[in-house]
């Protein structure tokens, strides 16, 4: 009950449904009584009517006194559900209903009109009549029956609010339903939206008690698309700003390796130089994350996979080499994906580099691409150390490196991955190589085939 309560409180549609069933029913009930206790009335007039009426028939036609009603009610109800007219006069010799049940003891001083007398403990309803040759008569029925055929009229108007008043209810709340519709679609668009993902809602199509919450919404959206796109144009003029210095330290470097120096200098020229050649990776890779968060113009043309594959390992094919690595493309089927070429080759460069770097000399890296209900799945594999379970929603995070490795990196070329597919709408997954050792990083990317609209 106080979770009802509770959800009572914090549902407007819940709200709204219990409020409107609430006053459907009361009022239902209240024009339910109301026509059952006129129905009932209007029932009792009718019978009144009709004994009056019986009485005018005798009175005009001049008609023997007998019992009316016979076979009303069916055979068990014969007896109970007759009308019986007799005289007045007679009812002096009456101790009962007598062997026949004809006679009824009626005080004969009763005056005409309609009454309600007590007959040997059953109530009669009775009218009584002088006719026009002086002699007066009674038309008597059992209350009893007269209140059970009134009490089954009134019933029967009740049955369209018993049929009706369900309906109405079920109507009103598949309208509340359908009203509240538009919020609940509003609420799934945008929480299925991608980070990057934060042009204005459309607004036309919402009702008008909600479109202030929506203007309030899209300016929000405004405001942090602004601000990220402060930080992203931040980071990469930090970027732009820092490369001429670097380029600069390295030609001098360059410049002092050719100078005759001691051997203990130029091992310290060659740490040095490395780390400003990490400084460098590192600022390219600043750059990439940069473009790769910044919304860029859809594709006009499909991007062959196995032609970025051979483009990417003409670029990394020497750091692999210097690893001995075993590294190669596993059979020659294609795929055609409707996505920005830079997009692809930033995800696959950044997944090769990774796996060259993490596989140990001698390793091998293998790449392939296949297809399936509607999507391309391009598989980067490596015999490295693999990255667990627990490791594999953290190494998306920017400069984040696995615990333990001794590779020389920025960590952000899985940041860089993880941004490029959020905004294409691709998926990525990682496993191992080997599912049994758990042993080797195997990366999965889910590209849609379809053309984008």
């Amino acid at each position: 009950m106080d979770g009802f309560k509770k959800r009572l409180n914090e549902s407007v549609q819940l709200k709204l449904s219990f409020s409107l069933s609430l006053s459907i029913l009361v009022i239902a009930v209240v024009a339910g009584i109301f026509s059952f206790v006129s129905a009932f009335e209007e029932a009792h007039e009718l019978q009144d009517d009709m004994l009056r009426q019986i009485a005018a028939l005798f009175d005009r036609q001049h008609l023997p006194l007998a019992h009316l009603g016979k076979g009303v009610l069916g055979k068990d109800s014969d007896e109970e559900s007759r009308v019986i007219v007799q005289n007045l006069a007679d009812s002096s010799k009456a101790a009962g209903k007598g062997d026949s049940g004809v006679l009824l003891p009626l005080p004969m001083t009763q005056p005409d009109g309609l009454h309600t007398i007590e007959v040997n403990g059953e109530p009669f309803r009775v009218f009584v009549k002088t006719t026009s040759s002086g002699e007066r008569i009674a038309v008597a029925q059992e209350t009893g029956v007269r209140d059970e055929l009134a009490r089954d009229s009134a019933l029967r108007t009740l049955m369209p609010f018993l049929i009706l008043v369900p309906i109405l209810l079920l109507i009103v709340a598949d309208l509340v339903r359908k009203m509240f519709r538009p919020i609940a679609s509003l609420s799934a668009e945008i929480d299925q939206r991608a980070e990057q993902e934060l042009h204005p809602v459309q607004e036309s199509h919402l009702p008008a008690e909600v479109r202030p919450f929506v203007v309030a919404i899209n300016r929000l959206l405004a405001r942090v698309d602004q601000s990220m796109e402060t930080q992203r144009r931040f980071v990469a003029d930090a970027a732009h700003e820092l490369r001429s210095p670097l380029t600069a330290l390295s030609l001098q470097a360059e410049r002092l390796d050719q100078a005759d120096m001691s051997d203990l200098a130029r091992e310290r020229l060659m740490t040095l130089r490395r780390g400003i050649e990490r400084g460098r990776n590192l600022l390219d890779q600043l750059l990439t994350l940069a473009k790769a968060q910044a919304a860029l113009d859809r594709p006009k043309s499909s991007v062959s996979v196995q032609q970025i594959y051979r483009r990417v390992l003409e670029d990394l094919m020497p750091l692999a080499e210097d690893k001995h690595i075993d590294i190669g493309v596993e059979g020659e089927q294609d795929a055609q994906l409707w996505v920005n070429e830079l997009d692809v080759i930033a995800v696959v460069k950044n997944l090769v580099d990774n796996a060259i770097r993490y596989t140990p000399d001698g390793g091998r890296v293998d790449l392939s691409v296949t297809t399936e209900e509607g999507r391309a799945i391009l598989k980067i594999q490596d015999s490295g150390a693999g990255i667990q379970v627990t490791e594999r929603e953290r190494v998306f995070d920017p400069f984040y490196r696995t615990l333990g490795s001794d590779q020389v990196g920025s960590g952000l070329g899985l940041s860089i991955v993880k941004a490029i597919t959020d905004r294409i709408g691709a998926e990525i997954q990682l496993g191992f190589t080997d599912e049994v050792r758990q042993s080797g990083l195997c990366v999965r990317v889910y590209f849609p085939l379809t053309k984008p609209l």
